[in-house]
């Protein structure tokens, strides 16, 4: 556990549960868990990668994070500030800390504003600027900080490629000068030939300003790439956490191993077996008693697993890694 002065962002036992439409032929409210529990650290400087398959609840959780949604139930604590019982108007002064930069280049930038608008709204919102030259100062050196040219200061979003719009989102989310960024899903809607060259970009400010990242994605390569943790999310909860290299070393859940036997290695040696799931995803309405993975697992213990849930435990004393699983598999 990283020591509390080290802690940027930590959840407790944080959740969401989204209400359901009750049936014609029943009274019971049923509701979505998609966010089950989940408590996590994020330490200064670093990137917790977050992983799983789609539905698992990693974009709803980094929402929850940012108080963009609010909890069903559990803490979000910013440097030592829980941000849950404050109100919009106390939430405000900290909102320059906390950005997002979205999945979707093309959905999340506003078509009727030119990059100036796009960039300069946060910085207008927040009084950052003392005059209008200012605020233009500002944004010329945000689109120099990610590549683009100041030129481009009076386009439209539609005047640019997808990789460009997305160096767009990331100025705009640098423009209050946060120190913590949930990243959610940024490359997944680029081009494999642009998708590097973003992460590079990621990666060089975060060394160069001190960023923070939470960096969510199913790609386990890029977030091998560009993370010092991770944390694998599965229907709502998370069933490991390690170092990176830790966990693509040697992963001890089940999901995480069936994760990452499929991504494709061309270093000598590090080919594995691959392993093949059972199964679907259960619904989160109705998630599986126990272990929510059980009804695909290879190691299910009737009786057991499907009793209650594995805490999640550290494997290896001091090492950080841990899993929720009655039976990690041990090499």
């Amino acid at each position: 556990m990283a020591p509390a002065s080290r802690t940027l962002v930590a959840t407790d036992r944080l959740a969401k549960y989204f209400p359901v439409e009750r049936g014609w032929f029943t009274r019971e409210r049923k509701f979505v868990r998609a966010v089950d529990g989940v408590s996590l650290r994020v330490r200064r400087g670093e990137t917790l990668g977050l992983v799983g398959e789609s539905g698992c609840g990693k974009s709803t959780l980094g929402r929850l994070i940012l108080r963009l949604i609010d909890p069903t139930f559990g803490r979000v604590v910013y440097a030592g500030k829980d941000l849950v019982p404050l109100a919009q108007n106390a939430l405000r002064p900290l909102r320059r800390k906390m950005q997002i930069i979205f999945q979707d280049p093309y959905s999340s930038l506003n078509p009727r504003m030119t990059v100036k608008q796009i960039v300069g709204e946060a910085i207008r919102v927040h009084h950052l600027a003392r005059s209008a030259n200012e605020e233009t100062r500002m944004i010329e050196e945000l689109l120099d900080q990610v590549g683009l040219r100041r030129e481009s200061i009076d386009r439209y979003p539609h005047e640019f490629s997808g990789g460009q719009r997305q160096r767009i989102g990331i100025a705009r989310a640098l423009a209050v000068q946060p120190e913590f960024i949930v990243c959610d899903e940024p490359i997944s809607a680029l081009d494999v030939s642009i998708q590097a060259q973003i992460v590079n970009l990621l990666q060089d400010l975060q060394e160069r300003l001190g960023l923070t990242y939470l960096f969510i994605s199913h790609d386990l390569k890029i977030v091998e790439h560009m993370s010092h943790q991770v944390c694998v999310m599965y229907l709502g909860r998370i069933v490991e956490e390690a170092y990176a290299a830790d966990l693509y070393e040697a992963p001890f859940h089940p999901y995480s191993r069936a994760l990452l036997s499929a991504v494709p290695f061309v270093e000598p040696g590090r080919r594995k077996l691959r392993v093949l799931l059972e199964g679907d995803v259960p619904s989160p309405i109705d998630p599986p008693a126990g272990c929510a993975f059980h009804p695909r697992c290879p190691r299910f213990e009737p009786g057991k697993c499907d009793v209650r849930p594995p805490p999640l435990t550290e494997v290896d004393l001091g090492s950080g890694h841990k899993v929720a699983c009655f039976h990690p598999h041990v090499d």
